[in-house]
């Protein structure tokens, strides 16, 4: 396994453990695919449910996610999405 890897997946587990608190989801970090949209069809969020989790992202890892964001569809199109701009933009 590549050393590299190891802090994004470590990360990426962090984030859907933070979802899943932030948001009182009866599921295991298990049963959410990384990869599947956050809005409709995927997990069904809403928007009060992203503005609570980037809340709980700005606490936990000092990165601003404003609802201004120009990549906001990028970044909140998945969970994987979702970690890969906290990886970049943390300062905690």
């Amino acid at each position: 396994m590549s050393t590299e890897k190891q802090p994004f997946d470590s990360l990426m587990s962090d984030i859907v453990a933070l979802v899943i608190v932030t948001l009182n989801m009866e599921v295991t970090p298990d049963e959410l695919d990384i990869d599947v949209p956050l809005f409709g069809d995927g997990l069904g969020l809403d928007s009060i449910d992203i503005l609570e989790i980037s809340l709980a992202i700005s606490k936990q890892y000092g990165c601003q996610l404003r609802s201004d964001h120009e990549d906001n569809v990028h970044i909140f199109a998945s969970l994987k999405n979702l970690a890969l701009y906290v990886e970049k933009a943390r300062t905690k």
